[in-house]
């Protein structure tokens, strides 16, 4: 685990507004945690993590830390391993963290739930949107910003029933809880609207070659693709699916919200639709932020200010009643409103962001955008 100091950051007017400045010496150092895949096949959600993690740091010290003490990052690489999170939450737990912006894939974050319940540091998911990381969470004190995969699915099967209801339509998922969960959830509303899919399969995720699954998807003459999983795999699959011929739409998920994606695929990606929380990179109040990470030369795409506003509303709550007493952190998350660059963030009983829900976006030319 990496720790980065960030005292020094540039003052931007989002932190000034919402942080305001403080006077006086640092009393002490309050040490949080930012935990996601730093490595393997979804490092680049991690890059965006960190990134947002860092810039929300720097800009809060800034503007005077929280009640004068200044904020310092511990980084863990969880690699999107449960097993690894475990072990990362533990690490955490030995570096006196009092928060962690974490983690990114669903079985990650909701191993190290049970971690970080234990110990009383209060979690904060930027990405997960496995309901089960809130439906069964272990504690008060944990807490998703991002939205949920059956609020995502309800829209997606909704559309797949009446847009395609007499044609043929396929489901496809990566096997993991995000891709699986998703694309059954998807499923399962569309079913309820009176459309079956042609064919349900699963694929292994990390490949390159798909094209045994595309040769099927051909053979069976579907016209719309349901895949849940994410952008490595989504763009593999669209390519090959243009290089044989098969014509068909992918709709896919928030997972696939990354450049990459349009890197793997290419041109094959137009018209690729996906269900994602609206763009956070459209808010005014957002766009210092992104241009002090693009000044960086950081990611300002994907999780990164999800992040961002994770870290701001711990950073609220905690100029509200310190960091000392868990309980009374927890109830200030569970009462607050916090002003975030995704705009006002509250949380339910369950822990979930009240924020908006999904809405249909396309990628054309290499980006996407509100369909």
């Amino acid at each position: 685990m990496i720790r980065t100091s960030l005292r020094l950051g540039a003052r931007t007017l989002a932190a000034a507004a919402i942080f305001g400045a403080a006077t006086g010496p640092s009393l002490a150092d309050i040490v949080i945690g930012a935990a996601g895949p730093l490595s393997g096949q979804y490092a680049t959600f991690g890059a965006q993590m960190r990134a947002g993690a860092e810039q929300a740091i720097a800009d809060i010290n800034a503007a005077g830390g929280i009640n004068r003490e200044m904020l310092v990052l511990e980084v863990g690489d969880d690699s999107c391993k449960p097993e690894q999170a475990v072990a990362i939450a533990n690490q955490m737990v030995g570096k006196g963290v009092v928060f962690v912006a974490g983690h990114f894939c669903a079985g990650s974050s909701i191993a190290a739930s049970a971690v970080y319940a234990d110990a009383g540091i209060v979690q904060i998911s930027p990405a997960t949107t496995d309901p089960k990381f809130t439906d069964e969470r272990p504690g008060p004190g944990i807490y998703r910003i991002g939205r949920r995969d059956d609020k995502q699915a309800e829209i997606a099967g909704a559309y797949l029933a009446e847009a395609f209801e007499n044609q043929d339509v396929a489901i496809l998922h990566d096997k993991t809880a995000y891709g699986k969960g998703l694309a059954d959830a998807a499923k399962a509303v569309m079913n309820d609207a009176g459309k079956t899919e042609t064919l349900y399969e699963a694929f292994d995720a990390g490949a390159k070659d798909y094209s045994g699954l595309v040769s099927r998807l051909k053979s069976e003459g579907v016209e719309a693709v349901y895949l849940g999983g994410y952008h490595n795999e989504a763009g593999h699959i669209k390519r090959q699916m243009t290089e044989q011929g098969l014509n068909a739409v992918l709709i896919t998920g928030d997972a696939v919200a990354t450049e990459e994606f349009w890197s793997i695929a290419g041109e094959a990606g137009a018209g690729t639709l996906m269900t994602l929380a609206p763009d956070p990179r459209d808010n005014a109040q957002a766009m210092p932020v992104i241009e002090a990470l693009e000044a960086a030369d950081k990611p300002a795409d994907g999780y990164g200010l999800f992040t961002y506003a994770a870290v701001q509303a711990f950073a609220q709550a905690a100029r509200e009643v310190g960091t000392g007493d868990h309980a009374a952190l927890v109830d200030a998350l569970d009462t607050g409103a916090f002003s975030t660059v995704l705009g006002e963030v509250s949380f339910d009983e369950k822990g979930d962001s009240t924020l908006p829900g999904f809405v249909w976006y396309e990628w054309r030319d290499g980006k996407y955008d509100p369909r």
